[in-house]
């Protein structure tokens, strides 16, 4: 199988360049001197993520190449660890063996983005510990391995929504969600975000690791879905875009209850704007 190797140049956009390929789908994304070089599996991927940096960085210089087979889920083997996030550990299957089943989430990546090793997941999923009470329902956005989902179920929610564009990613998920046995809370769907979430609301909490552009979107659609009082964990923001998030979260009415800042991504807990409570 030939596979598309992405190289970016970026230098004075260099993290919005990063984010925005591991928001297209990029599996792994390594530094190479200057450059970001990724891989996707078919040529369109690779071009869609090429847009992507585009988008946020009309200088960058970007090349594509077919190149040999790779899969990011035998590549992540080399690197994946347990990791500890409050009262949950994220652990990939071959380090969950005496794990306890009910604080642990046992995520195989496959080729969906989403284990605890990247900084927005760590982020989003302490956010989502402080937000989450027994028997709440839960929309997670952009939904990849499911990790989110399954925490959020792991967390005590009574029903959660995964949602994701990508089929293959809901693929994986659908295995992650059978290997932690939360199949009867967790329940995948396809599609937009943005035309999904209004349909399966009102919910208590909305999970968003996605980009800042995309999350800023949503965000109008998250309020009106949103319970009174519900919460909003939003990941998948550069630590260099906290400010201009945190003024249009607050020009839009929303609470900030907590964030949380690891390497160069920013999460936050953010309460449903006052004017959608009644």
């Amino acid at each position: 199988m030939t596979w598309y190797s992405l190289r970016v140049e970026s230098a004075a956009h260099r993290d919005e360049a990063m984010a925005a390929l591991f928001a297209a789908g990029a599996q792994g994304v390594e530094e190479v001197g200057s450059a970001l070089a990724t891989s996707f599996p078919d040529e369109a991927g690779a071009r869609a993520a090429l847009a992507a940096v585009m988008a946020v960085d009309s200088a960058a210089a970007c090349n594509i190449e077919p190149t040999d087979s790779l899969d990011w889920s035998v590549a992540w083997r080399d690197h994946a660890r347990l990791v500890t996030l409050g009262s949950l550990v994220i652990a990939p299957p071959w380090l969950a063996e005496d794990l306890d089943p009910v604080t642990s989430i046992v995520i195989d990546p496959g080729m969906a983005f989403g284990t605890g090793d990247h900084a927005s997941t760590r982020g989003a999923v302490l956010m989502l510990q402080e937000a989450m009470r027994e028997g709440m329902t839960v929309a997670d956005l952009g939904s990849g391995s499911a990790v989110l989902s399954i925490a959020a179920a792991k967390l005590g929610a009574s029903r959660v929504w995964a949602i994701e564009v990508d089929p293959e990613a809901q693929g994986n998920a659908g295995e992650n969600v059978v290997r932690n046995d939360v199949a009867g809370v967790v329940h995948l769907l396809e599609g937009d975000a943005s035309v999904l979430l209004p349909i399966v609301a009102p919910v208590d909490v909305i999970t968003a690791n996605i980009i800042s552009s995309v999350i800023r979107e949503l965000l109008p659609g998250m309020a009106a879905a949103l319970n009174p009082g519900g919460f909003a964990v939003l990941a998948g923001i550069l630590d260099s875009e906290k400010d201009e998030m945190i003024d249009f979260l607050r020009r839009t009415g929303w609470t900030l209850r907590n964030t949380y800042v690891e390497e160069e991504w920013w999460s936050a807990l953010v309460q449903r704007p006052s004017q959608h409570s009644s």
